[in-house]
């Protein structure tokens, strides 16, 4: 089978960097929150549900939900955020619809990454091989989304203020990726530890992700919390 990797962090903090390096390297790719947008275009059970839930006025011009103006509303509010991915639906199911196929398709020397914001808090990461954490400085994830995204810096403080924490990320990943200076120095990082890992991966040697027990213990820390309460 395939070696999957995850890659996550918070906004613009250089996830299509590594993604684009791993598929330079012949890695298939898929980007979840993409792959989530498309439940919800219009004619979908999901376009019906999101729009139901937060309003006509989210909808554009071109009949496809505006995700500047829905953003608006969920970001940095996690009751609105639970609420709109419960209007979505079936995410879990796409996604790892999408890793299946490529467990299938794939032959033992392939390899593939799927890109996603909330990788390790849904789960996902329990669907790959390792999980790889991008992380970068706040000041510098604003100056992007302000330069590549054209937000206020009201608004790009609203997307930074809903990313959780990297350091709450790091025991969950295997690799972590400092992207805030010399680009050409996050490509180098990725391509040594990609060579690094498909070796061990090839050879049967890759250890288990460091997902897994800190899944497990995430696990058992809410069971206990509900036996207490």
């Amino acid at each position: 089978m395939p070696l999957i990797i995850g890659v996550t962090g918070s906004i613009a903090s250089g996830k299509s960097l590594v993604c684009g390096t791993l598929q330079e390297l012949g890695a298939a790719y898929c980007d979840a929150d993409k792959l989530v947008h498309r439940l919800y275009d219009p004619g979908t059970p999901g376009f019906d549900r999101v729009v139901a839930a937060f309003g006509r006025e989210i909808v554009g011009p071109d009949g496809f939900i505006d995700r500047r103006i829905l953003g608006a509303k969920v970001f940095g509010k996690p009751q609105e955020m639970r609420r709109l991915t419960e209007a979505i639906g079936n995410i879990g199911e796409a996604v790892k619809g999408v890793i299946d196929g490529w467990r299938d398709s794939l032959g033992p020397d392939g390899a593939a990454v799927i890109e996603a914001v909330n990788l390790i808090e849904a789960g996902y990461s329990a669907w790959c091989d390792q999980t790889w954490l991008v992380t970068c400085d706040r000041d510098e994830a604003r100056r992007r989304l302000i330069a590549r995204n054209g937000f206020t810096e009201e608004e790009a403080d609203q997307r930074l203020a809903s990313q959780r924490d990297p350091a709450l990320r790091e025991p969950a990943s295997d690799f972590v990726i400092r992207n805030d200076g010399d680009p050409t120095a996050t490509v180098q990082a990725v391509r040594e530890e990609f060579d690094r890992i498909q070796a061990l991966y090839r050879e049967g040697a890759l250890p288990p992700s460091r997902f897994h027990g800190w899944w497990e213990a995430v696990r058992a820390r809410r069971t206990g919390q509900g036996a207490t309460s």
